[in-house]
């Protein structure tokens, strides 16, 4: 059976105060979507930051209900941050199908969907499938499937352009006391999943043109992220994500002009969880 994960879609950070964040991605030079309000039920929404082939989206919870109890738990619990990575698959019943066949379990296929704002001034509607992977396969986070079955209403055009120049997913980031485990765990989620060393814990390539995920122990984290407070950072989960960008003199411009003060990686710059809603945020050259 032909495993059915292509890699990652996006990624999403709870966050605590929904406008708050989006204030503060819109200061760093990020364009976002309007908020999108979920379902009575989930008593969710979000603001996205597009880029061409993936995104990240920014979670709140602006409701309590009995089905986001467990999320406010875990805010309480953790603070917020980078929570969860959605895998790119195409059919969410048929990804099921597959993945027991290759004896990976997952939970159940829900679908939903939610009001997008239009740039007519009409509303369309963003229509997903989705699925997660069971606990038991996961080393920590959460980590499930989105299927789009309305792209053209998720990736519009004038949401891809930022300010900072930001235009993709680079890496993802991620802690743990036991690295190679955590890695290898996790590339089993992926049809093109394969670990190879770095330094201080091991590198998962997820698929063609989607973001690796890097697992690295708190020490080879503190180096990796030099000079920047990773006391809030979960000992076991997603600390942090590097962005692709199209002009770093232009990323710094902007972020500069925000008032924050980045900090230099080996790699390009860095900013704090402190100004990015809980998670590490590195601007890379593309």
């Amino acid at each position: 059976m032909t495993h059915p994960v292509k890699g990652v879609d996006h990624v999403f950070l709870m966050v605590e105060d929904l406008d708050r964040a989006a204030e503060a991605y819109r200061r760093l030079g990020f364009t976002l979507s309007p908020k999108g309000l979920h379902s009575a039920a989930k008593g969710t929404a979000n603001y996205t930051l597009m880029f061409p082939g993936d995104y990240m989206e920014l979670l709140g919870i602006v409701t309590p209900t009995e089905g986001n109890a467990p999320r406010r738990a875990a805010l309480a619990r953790e603070g917020e941050g980078l929570r969860a990575v959605a895998c790119r698959i195409d059919d969410a019943e048929a990804a099921k199908t597959a993945l027991e066949a290759l004896g990976i379990a997952t939970g159940e296929v829900g679908h939903f969907e939610r009001p997008v704002p239009l740039p007519d001034g009409g509303t369309g509607r963003a229509a997903f499938s989705t699925m997660p992977f069971a606990d038991s396969e996961l080393p920590f986070g959460i980590v499930f499937m989105c299927q789009h079955r309305t792209r053209e209403t998720v990736w519009l055009p004038e949401l891809l352009t930022h300010p900072n120049r930001a235009c993709g997913l680079a890496e993802i980031v991620a802690q743990s006391a036991d690295p190679e485990a955590a890695a290898q765990r996790l590339a089993r989620l992926y049809a093109s999943g394969r670990v190879t060393p770095a330094a201080g814990g091991y590198r998962v390539e997820t698929g063609p043109a989607s973001a690796p995920i890097l697992c690295l122990s708190g020490a080879a984290l503190a180096e990796y992220f030099p000079g920047l407070d990773l006391s809030a950072a979960p000992a076991e989960g997603f600390a942090g994500l590097a962005l692709h960008s199209e002009d770093m003199a232009a990323t710094a411009a902007c972020l500069a002009a925000s008032g924050v003060s980045p900090v230099e990686t080996a790699r390009g710059i860095a900013l704090a969880p402190s100004d990015c809603a809980g998670a590490v945020l590195e601007f890379r050259q593309r």
